[in-house]
């Protein structure tokens, strides 16, 4: 083990009005930060299978509450002072870079630095076109978006010509005063090679332990590839097998840096819970975890 495992709490599919009592109790018990999902709209047909689960079905369905992850982490945020909140992950592909600079400019100020990027494409036709955004050719649209978003949140007067975007010279104020971290998702060569390209990090959908450990290894390997393997880089996981202490030292081994959890999933309660049992969920699992020592031993 080479540094300290950190703790993500996930909010997905959770009541949005349990969200700021959330964060304010994660803060408590030390948790480092918010994960936060993104989903635009359930269509009742989907003309592609969603790709994280075996048979390709939803794990939600049109009643499932979601919250704007930009929007979640400005309420979050200004209800504490060291969490930090990333997107797990937005889907770039059928939005506006322009418009996600200025959002992402604006949580990072508000929140003095305390949000990270968290990008991939998205799986969902309907979510492209139904947004009047083109499905093909979105891999590479998001790497554009990637190169128009960072370049606007360095702040300054800048421009950009591209084969999608296209724009003369233009400043966004204030710029944040620190980096976004940008943490790429996806378990796709393509996507991973995106991360170890241009990410401070990726993040997992769920995986077993084996499956993390080969991903990591493929992206340490990516990394020297590009001349990035000194450079600072997460590796956020939601594993699927490796419970206990003995389990979060497994994924600390295989250089995960990030668990992410929904401590009230692991204690039997449903993403419905009522808020009073997931915050005693939180408690427990910080106490289990976060301040048991186990990783001084």
């Amino acid at each position: 083990m080479t540094g300290r495992l950190k703790y993500t709490c996930s909010i997905a599919m959770g009541p949005i009005d349990q969200l700021v009592e959330i964060a304010k109790t994660a803060e408590e018990v030390g948790f480092d930060s918010i994960a936060l999902p993104d989903s635009l709209f359930f269509m009742e047909k989907a003309a592609a299978d969603y790709p994280y689960t075996p048979d390709g079905s939803r794990m939600w369905n049109e009643d499932t509450p979601w919250v704007d992850p930009l929007i979640a982490a400005g309420a979050m945020g200004a209800v504490t002072t060291k969490l930090r909140f990333y997107t797990n992950v937005l889907k770039l592909g059928s939005r506006n870079p322009l418009l996600l600079a200025r959002q992402v400019g604006s949580v990072a100020n508000l929140t003095n630095n305390r949000f990270g990027f968290g990008v991939g494409i998205g799986w969902a036709p309907e979510e492209f076109e139904w947004c009047g955004v083109p499905y093909k050719r979105r891999g590479a649209r998001v790497d554009e978006m990637i190169d128009v978003i960072k370049l606007v949140l360095a702040g300054g007067m800048v421009e950009f010509h591209g084969e999608f975007f296209d724009f003369d010279r233009l400043q966004m104020s204030p710029a944040p005063s620190e980096p976004v971290p940008f943490y790429v998702g996806g378990h796709t060569d393509v996507a991973l090679r995106r991360a170890a390209r241009i990410g401070d990090g990726w993040t997992s959908a769920m995986m077993t332990g084996d499956q993390l450990a080969e991903t990591i290894t493929k992206l340490n390997e990516l990394r020297a590839e590009y001349g990035r393997a000194d450079q600072p880089f997460e590796f956020q996981a939601v594993c699927i097998d490796k419970f206990g202490v003995d389990g979060h030292r497994r994924l600390a081994e295989i250089g995960v840096t990030d668990n992410i959890v929904i401590p009230w999933v692991f204690d039997g309660l449903g993403f419905d819970a009522p808020l009073d049992k997931k915050q005693d969920s939180l408690k427990r699992f910080a106490d289990t975890y976060i301040h048991s020592g186990w990783q001084d031993k």
